[in-house]
């Protein structure tokens, strides 16, 4: 592969699994990264997440062929203006963000002169920092590619492979479409979550032992999903405020439907709701997204698989 030098900026989750996933994968490739946190970078440094971890981020692009920016959405633009005089001029300029559209503006208005090709890999855990990333998390899952109208096609095959080697299946999109479906399949499920969490822990008549104690299998899934890193969802949640509200809008016009079957006692449309709805949890499981033990196989990465 000809991105045999591969720079990280933000090594936590994302960027640590990179990491890693390029030393068991792309042993030839040499990778740099740089995190703004001196802890992290430390702590990167001793989990050995990146060859090298260097003190400023214009010294981990300084020999880049490839930079990938795993910050949260509001600061992709700050972190690339930081970079921008080092960077060689050679160099791919991608991340791994939720929201592709502001992210692209904001790259690219930080880095005219360079080949900025967006992209995001749908996968992640509950857990941020340096300690959150393992090598496999991109493994039979998809990266979005989401490249502008003006892309070299070359620097788009080479970002393809890159990905690909670290196992993930790659779809191309417009960043419009990949937004609007990203709302639905993400940002509002962890809309929903941080809301339903946070109801529970503000009724006064449930006492927070109760809560904790008595979670069901639902409840509990949701606190998984609402543990997630809260700067890097407060970023999405105003960097694709569009898409989500108007998909926030459709969730409430099904909600008020389902209110009102419960309240007139109209089984037959919950029953309906329920089993259609049901067909896509098999639908996930028969695509190898996800299987059908218990906690969403998130001990994938505890037992090396």
């Amino acid at each position: 592969m000809s991105l045999s030098n591969i720079a990280i900026i933000g090594l936590g989750l994302q960027g640590g699994s990179i990491g890693l996933a390029v030393k068991e994968y792309l042993p030839d490739a040499r990778t740099t990264g740089y995190d703004i946190s001196t802890a992290h970078r430390t702590r990167a440094a001793e989990r050995g997440l990146v060859d090298e971890v260097c003190d400023t981020p214009a010294d981990a692009v300084r020999n880049a062929d490839l930079v990938v920016f795993c910050v949260p959405p509001g600061a992709m633009g700050m972190a690339a203006e930081q970079v921008r005089d080092a960077l060689p001029s050679h160099c791919l300029v991608s991340d791994v963000g939720s929201s592709k559209q502001a992210i692209a503006r904001d790259l690219g208005a930080a880095l005219p002169d360079h080949m900025v090709i967006p992209a995001h890999p749908v996968a992640g855990t509950e857990n941020s920092g340096p300690d959150a990333g393992f090598a496999h998390l991109f493994r039979n899952r998809w990266c979005i590619v989401t490249p502008p109208a003006t892309t070299d096609m070359v620097k788009l095959s080479e970002l393809v492979c890159f990905w690909e080697a670290l196992g993930a299946n790659v779809e191309i999109m417009t960043p419009e479409h990949h937004d609007l479906v990203l709302a639905v399949t993400s940002h509002l499920p962890h809309l929903i979550a941080y809301t339903i969490v946070g109801t529970a822990s503000d009724l006064e008549d449930v006492t927070q032992s109760e809560v904790i104690k008595y979670s069901a299998g639902g409840f509990r899934d949701f606190t998984r999903i609402a543990a997630s890193d809260p700067t890097m969802w407060r970023d999405v949640f105003l960097s694709n405020k569009d898409a989500v509200l108007t998909m926030l809008q459709r969730f409430t016009e099904d909600l008020t439907a389902l209110q009102r079957a419960i309240r007139v006692g109209d089984g037959d449309a919950l029953f309906d709701q329920f089993k259609r709805t049901r067909t896509i949890r098999r639908s996930i499981i028969d695509e190898g997204q996800d299987d059908s033990r218990p906690d969403f196989g998130r001990n994938d990465h505890e037992n090396g698989k």
